[in-house]
């Protein structure tokens, strides 16, 4: 009852890379990665994404309500966000073409149909 069993012997401990030699692990870690570490987002990306999308809200306003009067400041407002780049950089870009192609199309229909343009 009290017989106690021995544990089986273990094996030999491999390394994970056994063709490099143990000179090259002294001389300091190998950097495995190519691509950069990821940077911290800046508050200025933040800004540059929420103007952006505040251009293109407006935008899709002023094709209903007076496009000359609010299209401007639609179109200064996507090119501050184009100013300030960052991560929303293709969001700007897409704000300053929504922003022209509205401004076309809402000038375009308020002629048409008689409607104030300013």
């Amino acid at each position: 009852m009290g017989r106690t069993t021995a544990a089986p012997p273990s094996l030999p401990r491999r390394t994970a890379h056994t063709s490099r030699s143990a000179a090259a692990y002294e001389s300091g870690p190998r950097r495995l990665v190519s691509t950069p570490a990821r940077t911290a987002d800046r508050p200025a990306d933040a800004v540059a994404g929420l103007l952006a999308t505040l251009a293109i809200f407006g935008s899709c306003i002023a094709l209903a309500y007076r496009p000359v009067r609010i299209m401007p400041f639609t179109i200064l407002i996507a090119l501050i966000a184009a100013g300030i780049g960052g991560r929303n950089q293709r969001l700007a870009a897409y704000a300053l073409v929504i922003s022209g192609a509205c401004f076309i199309v809402g000038t375009f229909f308020a002629i048409i149909t008689n409607h104030p343009i300013f």
